[in-house]
């Protein structure tokens, strides 16, 4: 039997291969609007978190955050209609099995709605409704971002389980009390349990309903 009815899951990075072009869209508008931060620049360090807050803690003010962070939306877009951005292998089986177990799917996100959408469409995905970094007032780390999640969507924090791929998604989930796969790693951020890929965790799936 599956531990887990609800499933709240990141986008970027974890259901989607999209650091790539997110990675290429920042240093693009770095380059143009924070040259200076390109030297130490490292997406890594900040996936996860929305782009208004990563361009905030990078730039030295609201107006050039702002800045900043239109042009790497800008660009990012471009590059998910380009066909840069695909699901990653195990997606669709992950989703597909989760529906056929009668389980429910979530998309939690730190994307901006506009983004999120463009990569959708190019990635369908069978989940219920997807909840973005436009939608609730704090980023990730912040574990106010999966608690707006479990409100919005009636879900009490024992029955779910999320699934991130980065320390900040990590972090934001469970500090909000939920159970954390951490994907496309070997080594889990604390608190979570690492799973090397998205197969791996539909395998588990397969032993669980077997039971």
């Amino acid at each position: 039997m599956l531990p887990w009815t609800v499933w709240l899951c990141d986008l970027d990075g974890t259901l989607v291969d999209s650091a790539p072009a997110h990675e290429a869209a920042f240093r693009h508008a770095l380059a143009e609007h924070a040259p200076a931060a390109l030297e130490t620049f490292r997406y890594a360090d900040h996936a996860g978190a929305s782009t208004a807050a990563v361009a905030a803690r990078l730039t030295g003010g609201p107006a050039a955050a702002a800045r900043l962070a239109r042009h790497k939306q800008r660009l990012y877009r471009a590059y998910v209609e380009a066909g840069l951005v695909r699901p990653f292998p195990g997606a669709h089986r992950l989703l597909d099995a989760l529906g056929a177990a009668g389980r429910a799917a979530y998309l939690v996100t730190g994307g901006s709605r506009a983004s999120v959408e463009r990569a959708l469409a190019a990635c369908p995905l069978p989940v219920r409704d997807v909840l973005t970094a436009d939608d609730v007032p704090v980023s990730k780390p912040d574990p106010g971002f999966y608690r707006a999640a479990c409100r919005r969507w009636g879900v009490r924090p024992a029955a779910a389980v999320a699934l991130e791929d980065s320390a900040h998604g990590v972090a934001s989930a469970v500090g909000a009390g939920l159970a954390t796969l951490h994907v496309h790693t070997a080594e889990a951020a604390p608190g979570a349990v690492a799973a090397p890929d998205l197969d791996h965790i539909v395998s588990l799936l397969e032993r669980w309903s077997a039971r």
